[in-house]
């Protein structure tokens, strides 16, 4: 009895679950991915449903296979949605190797029963009687059977490009401000003069690539009238930086910390300030004189230039300063 194409399929769908656990990044995942999801599912199962020769050609069962799969997994996906599991690599994972293996068995012990199984062909004997029935074709039939056959592999093609190849997500950055709490309140708005202070400055990088982060702090007194902004005072408080390279935003589990830095701070002047914090990408940062005004020169220009640029990354927080 010729059952190794069900042992086959079971060997894989071990071995999937293998290399995504042991080695998640290793080229096998995608190489036995694809037929895991888009052919044995539904081989499985037409073997299961029809054990004998007589009911189905080679033909019919691989192109009945591709469909079935295509049908039973998005299936299995939308189960899994409505248990506390969800739809996640792992339950996914692990409910696939189960249907796989557990029509693999029935399917081999459906064959053993059948009168007439169908049994795994020998490829250059099958290969010779197809070639032989395609000659028999009308030209006609030739010409549907080749528009088939680029159908199928292109369509196999392609979604193993885009499994292979996924497509990147939308490139931003997490740019963030907590109190010395590590959340999103209690920071230090009231305090004295040459009082110290903290916050917690965050970075995460979802850019794609890796980035060379810079964060410029200012001190500024603005004042707003007639859509005009208008800087009194501006103090440049320093910078420092930090190179991150690319991670996944976790849109599903906890979020997750990948850069931090306690900044801590006091400022010698009173009055009404904001604490600017600026975010370079890949540039170089200011490199002026610390704690001296600097309205009216360049430095001011470009200060304004980012806090009116749309794209910029800026936070800040907002102090009085006693006397």
């Amino acid at each position: 009895m010729q059952v190794w194409d069900l042992l086959t399929i079971i060997l894989i769908s071990v071995l999937l679950a293998v290399f995504i656990y042991f080695l998640p990044d290793n080229i096998g995942r995608v190489i036995f991915g694809l037929p895991f999801i888009l052919f044995f599912p539904g081989y499985v199962l037409v073997a299961t449903l029809f054990p004998e020769k007589k009911s189905l050609d080679l033909i019919e069962r691989i192109a009945l296979s591709f469909g079935i799969s295509i049908a039973v997994v998005p299936l299995i996906g939308f189960a899994l949605n409505y248990t506390p599991f969800g739809i996640r690599l792992t339950p996914i994972l692990i409910s696939l190797v189960i249907f796989n293996v557990a029509f693999a068995i029935a399917a081999t012990w459906r064959r053993v029963k059948a009168k007439d199984p169908f049994l795994p062909f020998e490829p250059q004997d099958k290969f010779a009687q197809m070639r032989n029935r395609f000659q028999q074709e009308s030209k006609l039939d030739k010409a549907l059977s080749v528009i088939l056959v680029l159908a199928i592999l292109s369509s196999v093609f392609a979604l193993g490009y885009v499994v292979a190849v996924p497509k990147e997500g939308e490139h931003f950055t997490e740019f963030y401000l907590l109190g010395p709490g590590g959340k999103a309140d209690d920071y230090p708005n009231n305090l004295t003069v040459n009082e110290i202070a903290s916050v917690i400055v965050g970075i995460a990088n979802h850019e794609y690539r890796t980035v060379d982060y810079s964060v410029e702090v200012w001190l500024s007194n603005m004042t707003y009238a007639d859509n005009t902004t208008t800087i009194n005072r501006l103090y440049y408080f320093g910078s420092f930086n930090q190179t991150l390279s690319h991670t996944d935003a976790n849109i599903e589990g906890n979020w997750e910390v990948q850069w931090q830095r306690v900044y801590n701070f006091s400022v010698p002047y009173s009055g009404q300030f904001k604490l600017w914090f600026v975010l370079i990408m890949d540039d170089e940062v200011y490199s002026g004189a610390q704690y001296t005004n600097v309205v009216g020169t360049q430095a001011a220009n470009r200060f304004l230039n980012i806090l009116n640029d749309d794209s910029s990354y800026t936070l800040n927080l907002n102090l009085n300063v006693a006397g």
